[in-house]
């Protein structure tokens, strides 16, 4: 019996690989990865890349999707691989932030757009692409989650001194409720389409340092036993793993890189 390369179980060549949201701070790493494994890359977003394929899309809108999913099978025949990737995570910052992120006044326009970018437009992209996915008998979806679809958002991490409780900011009820649906839709389509040759998994990741205040990486630092937020290319081997044949008796799993936030 030939044992198996460790390259052959990463190697994506000949299969085509969309991210939804590519354009963002972690899709293109998504992309990059997913491209360096043999795949030919295609980024769905309403903003266009130039080193990789794009192909313009609304993911909130059906037809828009349905138009970007004939267009993918049109030109390459077949979609192996679908990371549903696109989320809005506003950022909570300035003396303002506290006036729309709080529960009690956050504007049902401002859930409205959370839920359709990071829950609907994955349920639309998952049934228009993974549908053909299981006409044709395999494929893999993985769906970017969250730390906090596993715990709530820790909300002292965003105080600003000398306020009263009721007006500091805080992170958005509709992070959480995108990023925990997410994880119930991975484990509805993980079951529903077994049989069907299709793997569904999830990550959620920690935090990425960015440029952030330096006041609030030193809080969040001390609720990770690694004692940083993650770089920004530290959740690639997670993506390739999930996406390739090295995860090929896995699905329905959540796969949690956050430092070990979530064990405190």
């Amino acid at each position: 019996m030939t044992e198996p390369r460790v390259s052959d179980l990463f190697d994506l060549s000949g299969r085509v690989a969309v991210v939804t949201g590519g354009a963002g701070l972690l899709g293109r790493r998504h992309l990059s990865i997913l491209s360096a494994a043999g795949a030919t890359a295609v980024n769905l977003d309403v903003t266009e890349l130039t080193d990789f394929a794009s192909i313009v899309t609304d993911i909130t809108d059906e037809d828009s999707v349905i138009r970007a999913s004939n267009r993918l099978f049109d030109e390459f025949g077949h979609v192996d691989i679908l990371v549903n990737n696109a989320a809005r995570n506003p950022k909570i910052e300035g003396p303002d932030s506290a006036s729309w992120s709080r529960f009690e006044s956050f504007s049902r326009a401002e859930w409205d757009m959370d839920i359709a970018v990071g829950l609907t437009g994955a349920f639309l992209v998952s049934q228009a692409i993974g549908t053909k996915m299981a006409e044709r008998g395999r494929g893999t979806i993985l769906n970017v989650c969250s730390d906090l679809a596993v715990i709530a958002p820790d909300q002292r991490l965003y105080q600003l001194p000398g306020r009263m409780e009721s007006d500091q900011p805080v992170k958005p009820v509709s992070y959480s409720v995108v990023k925990h649906g997410l994880l119930g839709l991975t484990r509805y389509l993980a079951t529903y389409w077994a049989q069907s040759g299709i793997r569904v998994n999830a990550i959620s990741p920690g935090g990425v340092e960015n440029d952030q205040n330096p006041d609030f990486v030193a809080r969040i630092r001390q609720l990770i036993p690694l004692d940083r937020m993650a770089k920004i290319d530290e959740y690639e081997g997670a993506v390739l793993f999930c996406c390739s044949d090295a995860s090929s008796y896995m699905t329905g799993h959540n796969l949690i890189i956050d430092g070990g936030r979530s064990c405190w």
